[in-house]
């Protein structure tokens, strides 16, 4: 009993100390380095012109009409959650399927001929794969150079737009590798899109 009268004291002093060093002081000078070093990332990336916020760099959105340029699949549900005020809650999610499955054989097969009747002037090249897949995450902002210029004389002819006009926004949207090592080069779907709206200069 003198035991425990002597231990839980200590304890609980321990408890605090560790609770404000931990749970207010880290999080505190964490909180604060980030929004003076990188105050943009640190909100959330968040694309916001003339006062108006358009979306995150980090998330993807998605189009399907022939103005605009198409990013990755996105496994979309507003069918699960609402808020507190009975609004519908969109969400995405990875797909679960086997890439051996029937099922996503078949829906490669069916968006490979969307976009191969989106595009018909790359009839005789390859669409690229990250057009036809999801995302580890299904909120992927970016897809390839690759993919990118697969849309560009779709994109050209609906904006009417010459396609060196597209290239050049898409090279504007385009990101390097990580430190020049990491990763690949990607574009921002997102970026290009509100370009062509002219929404981003």
């Amino acid at each position: 009993m003198n035991t425990l009268k002597k231990i839980l004291p200590r304890a609980a002093v321990i408890f605090l100390i560790f609770t404000l060093l931990c749970g207010v002081v880290y999080t505190a000078v964490v909180t604060g380095a980030a929004q003076l070093i990188f105050p943009h990332q640190a909100n959330g990336s968040i694309i916001e012109v003339d006062g108006k916020r358009y979306g995150s760099e980090l998330l993807g959105q998605q189009y399907t009409d022939d103005a605009h340029m198409w990013g990755r699949i996105m496994n979309i549900d507003v069918s699960t959650y609402r808020d507190q005020d009975g609004k519908t809650l969109m969400y995405a999610s990875p797909s679960n399927l086997s890439p051996a499955s029937e099922e996503y054989g078949e829906l490669v097969a069916e968006r490979v001929e969307k976009l191969r009747a989106a595009n018909p002037d790359e009839a005789n090249t390859a669409v690229p794969v990250d057009l036809v897949t999801c995302s580890g995450s299904g909120l992927d902002p970016h897809i390839s150079p690759a993919a990118a210029e697969y849309q560009v004389s779709r994109l050209a002819r609906a904006n009417q737009m010459t396609e060196d006009d597209i290239r050049a926004i898409i090279d504007r949207c385009t990101e390097g590798r990580f430190l020049g090592l990491f990763g690949e080069e990607t574009v921002n779907v997102l970026k290009v899109n509100l370009m062509l709206d002219g929404i981003l200069k």
